[in-house]
């Protein structure tokens, strides 16, 4: 596992998930990285200058959204295999907020102080709770919930398996579709 540093090199193969475009990384470039959970990199050589997140598939493995505000625009076609260098990240990269939470947040002026002293990683833990269920009613009580919590101090959306709080459409059963 890469826990220095260092950089090293990945390798993956870009697929397409429900017209959704990842990459999935290879066992041998998973192993190099510092956790089974998600993890974040400074991106070397062609796409320096960004930190992006890998995020964990359920099996051992890692996988990289390229529709992420933060990822590589990788020129590849679906099962071309490509390299990335990289380095584990100091820092965690901000996400975006999806407009409902933004909304309730906005709504809620008494916690302005309480989500910007969270973590960014924090942050990103209470955005991938929100999104990570396909039922419009699920969600709005996600909104809902995470304002309550937020406002009884929880800093944390739950106990909170990054591999299962994901993207609906691209996961079920905290496991990346094959």
């Amino acid at each position: 596992m890469a826990a220095s540093k260092e950089p090293f090199e990945v390798h993956g193969t870009i697929d397409s998930i429900n017209e959704h475009r990842i990459l999935r990384l290879d066992q041998e470039s998973s192993d190099l990285l510092s956790s089974r959970g998600q993890v974040a990199v400074d991106l070397l050589g062609e796409f320096a200058g960004r930190t992006i997140v890998i995020d964990p598939d359920g099996r051992r493995g890692h996988w990289i959204d390229l529709a992420n505000e933060h990822a590589p625009d990788i020129d590849a076609a679906l099962g071309e295999r490509v390299h990335l260098e990289m380095q584990p990240s100091s820092v965690w990269p901000e996400t975006a907020i999806p407009d409902d939470l933004a909304q309730a947040l906005d709504e809620a002026t008494d916690l302005e102080s309480t989500w910007t002293s969270l973590t960014p990683m924090a942050r990103w833990e209470w955005v991938r709770w929100v999104g990570s269920t396909k039922a419009p009613t699920t969600r709005q009580r996600r909104v809902e919930v995470s304002i309550s919590k937020l406002r009884d101090g929880k800093r944390r959306p739950c106990c909170f398996d990054l591999s299962s709080c994901t993207n609906p459409e691209l996961a079920k059963s905290g496991k990346l579709i094959e």
